[in-house]
């Protein structure tokens, strides 16, 4: 099973990445990931690797993977809130058809004032819009 390469390899971590530039073409035919770079994703940038020097090429991608990136944890962090909402009715559902007294106690209170600081959190936003 072959498949075409890409060009680079992001090996993300939190709040950035690596990035290494494929080389499948050499006697040997192995893999080869040669890193060229890091991105800051926080700030946006990056910067090369050692001696590396970035082409425009490179430039243009590492950019245009950044701005994806983004775009990707905005989503998964939308994507993750509403999540909780569904979390948060079925414990809703499981309070009131399937927990017993003792595990509601063990519970009720971390939950409650969770459930209360984020109400005022999203009561305060709410005003000052």
């Amino acid at each position: 099973m072959s498949f075409d390469l890409p060009e680079y390899f992001f090996r993300t971590f939190e709040g950035g990445a690596k990035v290494f530039r494929v080389d499948g073409n050499n006697r040997h035919g192995r893999l080869n990931l040669v890193q060229i770079a890091t991105v800051s994703l926080p700030s946006g940038t990056f910067k090369p690797h050692a001696k590396a020097e970035l082409s425009e090429a490179d430039s243009v991608a590492i950019e245009a993977w950044i701005k994806d990136r983004k775009e990707t944890l905005d989503w998964r962090e939308i994507d993750d809130i509403l999540r909780l909402v569904d979390q948060l009715n079925a414990t809703a559902d499981w309070a009131q058809t399937k927990a017993s007294e003792a595990q509601i106690d063990m519970v009720s209170d971390t939950l409650l004032m969770a459930m209360h600081d984020l109400r005022r959190v999203l009561a305060a936003k709410k005003t000052a819009q």
